[in-house]
Order: structure tokens, then C-alpha cells, then sequence
């Protein structure tokens, strides 16, 4: 992958790394989810549930802050941290949403950013 063997921008890179994987599963959960239950009606408890989203925004705000944090204290770059803010923000803004169309394009968009916010970071820390 790298050609330097320093040990914190490995681990910088499979932060970012497991953030875009995160970002694209969480896309694909939000639409796979409404597909779901619109279309078959189930796993709706599981999928919709307020505590499922809870924690998977958590879990997207400790990788961030991790990853592009800690490479944004290296590489002095803003872009990835303030796309990824704005990213969480609307995750989070997503939750306060009901469950439905707004919610999913709220996500979408948030993790998409999240994940771009990933890319600029690991683009910056090479």
C-alpha cells in the first residue's frame, strides 16, 4: 500500500479505510432498508429501530474523529474535517428525522460526505 512502514499513517489509512466501508454500508442499509420494508415488510423492527441508528452514528463519529482528526492535526488540511462534519451533521440530523424518504436522503447524503471527507484525508496523508 505504502511505501513508508510508519506505523501511525498506517493506522491512519485503515481508519479511513474502515470509514468509507462503514459510509458505503450505512448507504446501502438506509436504502436496502426501505426497499425492505416497503416492498416485503419485514425486518422493520430491526432495521428501523432508533437505537440501531444511535449506535451506528456513534460508531461514524469515533472513526472520524480518529481518522480525519488525527489527520488533520498532520496534514493542517481543513476539507476533510469540515466534509465530514457536515457529513455527521446530517447523520445526526437524520435521526431527528421521521423514518422515510427525508430520513434516507439525509443519511445518503451524510455518508456520502463522510466518506468523501475519508478520501480527501487519505489523499492528504500520503
Amino acid at each position: 500500500m505504502y511505501e513508508s512502514t510508519d506505523p501511525s499513517k498506517m493506522i491512519r489509512s485503515r481508519l479511513d479505510k474502515s470509514g468509507i466501508v462503514i459510509s458505503a454500508l450505512c448507504a446501502v442499509h438506509c436504502v436496502a432498508t426501505i426497499a425492505l420494508v416497503s416492498g416485503l415488510g419485514v425486518a422493520g423492527n430491526f432495521f428501523l429501530a432508533e437505537e440501531f441508528h444511535r449506535i451506528t452514528l456513534v460508531a461514524a463519529l469515533i472513526i472520524a474523529a480518529g481518522a480525519i482528526g488525527w489527520g488533520a492535526l498532520i496534514h493542517r488540511r481543513r476539507e476533510p474535517f469540515v466534509i465530514s462534519l457536515i457529513g455527521l451533521c446530517m447523520m445526526g440530523g437524520a435521526l431527528a428525522s421521521p423514518h422515510g424518504l427525508q430520513e434516507a436522503v439525509l443519511t445518503v447524503i451524510g455518508v456520502g460526505m463522510v466518506a468523501f471527507g475519508h478520501v480527501l484525508n487519505l489523499r492528504a496523508s500520503r
